[in-house]
């Protein structure tokens, strides 16, 4: 049975134990003794499963390009720092907080 990072980090300790003891792997000897934490991270290398959790963004957003557009304003936001133009030091500065907004809300 295939397993999820989300579906066993859901499960209790005991389950953990119990799915470790099925498993031969050098990865979750002494799954006894192991906490949660230690005992997920054993499991999930002892069946390949990837711990990382994967963000997706909605369609429709090009996040490359929002990001290219928040370096080429960070860059102004230098200029006018340097320049002690600070009306457009607070605009820049809002700018770049909405589209990190933009890109913070389309991730599901």
């Amino acid at each position: 049975m295939a397993h999820t990072y989300e579906e066993l980090k859901s499960k209790t300790v005991t389950q953990l134990r119990e799915i470790a003891k099925e498993i031969e792997n050098e990865a979750v000897k002494g799954y006894t003794q192991m906490n949660k934490e230690h005992l997920l991270e054993a499991v999930c290398k002892a069946l390949g499963v990837d711990m990382k959790k994967h963000h997706e963004v909605k369609k429709g957003l090009n996040k490359t390009a929002i990001k290219s557009k928040i370096r080429e304003l960070k860059k102004k936001r230098e200029e006018a720092l340097a320049a002690r133009d600070y009306v457009q030091l607070k605009i820049i500065r809002h700018k770049i907080h909405k589209l990190k907004r933009k890109i913070r809300k389309a991730m599901v």
